[in-house]
């Protein structure tokens, strides 16, 4: 894209006043809109999403929080600015009525409502087990989220088991740097991450994260369920997914400058007349990653610009009709909306900077180079936080401290991040994998210093830090250096690397309690 502006939040002139339950606190801003050419892709017609440019702005910290700042407005269609930092889940998601409101206890229940922004802050946004649900509604932004494993069954259940599900006449809604995922696929009660049916469109997804999912999403329930479409799909990482990335029944898709990792059984799966337009993404180890499957009734596509790497096909017949090996278009797509392609080759580098919760809104400019938004924006890191190449002061908790991990090249040991020397390091055995720090007795972390070995300096991408003991996500982003978080008391920490440019090597995994 060239530059699309993320969402700015301005800062609030003031508090207002304190909503009758905790953690809500209303202010109203000097702005608090979408900046013009926010929205991208299909979101950006019919009329366009703004979510809620011009209203109030609230802050909370829970599920009812949530629900009571959307029944507090003076109707259901008042603009309105959500502001969420924190976990939210079960425990602290109850049902709120009201006029302007229909809310349930068991997920964030967006129905018969318009004109809304949900936006991560601060430390973060994390809905945990707790999906969000969009019916009836038009005109919405989500923005800087995680969403993770939703059930369908099992205990606690939730949205019918999506991260973030949309049905019934649903208009204009946009996805931005979230991150959604799973645990596993549907034996594990689980379903997609992504889903949009009985009539949803002018949608875009960008600059997300969908991985660990038997399903990533679909656009229609079934193959009469035709109503659906104007989907964008831009800067998107799928990963380790069985299939659905995404689910095509009608209507009209454009895909680019996705990146697809581990599709296991298949990926784009465009069938019952739906026209996916495929440009400038690239594939990797995955398997019939375009084509109609599961079904006779056959969809097309327009490719060009694509990367395949270590991508295999299955045989046609029966109901797989894959698009390789060599894929070749079918159809043709006519796209209203301007946008600019990222070469193909340097996609996987573009969306390990910019794609998921809590990377700073990044976006491409369209030459292969991630972009900062405006530092005022709330979501940005804080810029009072210490430069990432200079250590934290304090004790090296690490330091006298266990380890173990995930994997490990030969050569390489897990105690060599918590030795104190920079001459010693650990490497997963391939790009990807985790290594922990422990202790036989609970440690308070804030923070933790990811230190390269020399030579191998920006070869980290993609990263998340674990609470080991609870399976928290603390902090996701990318590039070694400082990770500050809110304090938490544990007696095991893990630097999970999802994306990088090579084969890491780190050298030390310092932990500082402030």
């Amino acid at each position: 894209m060239r530059r699309p502006v993320a969402l700015r939040l301005q800062a609030a002139l003031g508090t207002l006043a304190l909503a009758a339950a905790a953690g809500v606190v209303l202010t109203m801003p000097e702005t608090a809109s979408a900046a013009a050419g926010g929205a991208t892709g299909y979101a950006t017609q019919n009329g366009g999403t703004t979510g809620g440019a011009g209203g109030q702005t609230v802050r909370a910290t829970t599920g009812t929080a949530i629900h009571q700042a959307l029944c507090g407005r003076a109707d259901s269609s008042t603009p309105i600015v959500i502001e969420v930092e924190g976990t939210i889940n079960h425990g602290n998601t109850s049902k709120v009525s009201g006029d302007s409101c229909n809310t349930a206890a068991d997920k964030i229940e967006l129905k018969q409502v318009s004109n809304i922004t949900i936006v991560g802050v601060g430390g973060g946004a994390v809905f945990d087990q707790l999906g969000i649900h969009i019916r009836e509604s038009s005109n919405i932004i989500i923005q800087n989220v995680t969403v993770r494993n939703v059930k369908k069954s099992g205990s606690p259940t939730s949205n019918g088991g999506d991260a973030i599900g949309m049905e019934s006449d649903v208009r204009n809604v946009w996805v931005d740097h979230s991150t959604l995922e799973a645990s596993g696929g549907e034996s594990e009660g689980y379903d997609g991450l992504f889903d949009m049916k009985d009539n949803t469109q002018y949608v875009t997804l960008s600059y997300s994260v969908l991985r660990n999912s038997g399903r990533g999403g679909l656009i229609g329930s079934s193959e009469s369920d035709r109503s659906n479409g104007y989907v964008t799909f831009h800067h998107n990482l799928y990963e380790n997914i069985d299939s659905r990335a995404p689910l095509l029944r009608g209507g009209v898709a454009h895909m680019y400058n996705n990146h697809y990792v581990s599709l296991n059984k298949s990926g784009i799966n465009s069938r019952a007349g739906a026209k996916a337009k495929v440009d400038n993404n690239y594939f990797e180890d995955s398997k019939d990653v375009l084509g109609t499957f599961y079904t006779d009734e056959a969809g097309s596509w327009q490719v060009g610009g694509n990367i395949f790497d270590n991508v295999t096909w299955s045989e046609p017949g029966g109901d797989n009709n894959p698009a390789g090996p060599d894929p070749q278009s079918n159809t043709t797509v006519s796209i209203p909306y301007s946008y600019t392609l990222d070469d193909a080759s340097c996609v996987p580098s573009v969306v390990s900077g910019t794609a998921g919760a809590n990377k700073g809104l990044k976006v491409s400019d369209g030459s292969c180079t991630p972009q900062s938004p405006d530092p005022t924006d709330p979501t940005d890191p804080d810029p009072t936080d210490p430069d990432p190449t200079d250590p934290p002061s304090g004790t090296n908790l690490s330091i006298g401290a266990g380890s173990d991990g995930s994997s490990k090249a030969s050569g390489t040991s897990y105690g060599n991040v918590r030795d104190g020397d920079l001459g010693t390091y650990w490497s997963p055995a391939g790009t990807t994998g985790s290594v922990s720090v422990k202790w036989s007795s609970a440690r308070t972390v804030a923070k933790i210093n990811i230190r390269e070995a020399a030579g191998s300096e920006g070869t980290v991408g993609s990263y998340r830090v674990l609470n080991h003991d609870t399976g928290a996500v603390l902090a996701s982003g990318s590039g070694a250096g400082v990770i500050a978080f809110s304090p938490v008391s544990l007696e095991k920490i893990t630097f999970e690397i999802t994306g990088a440019s090579g084969t890491p090597k780190v050298a030390e995994f310092e932990t500082y309690a402030g």
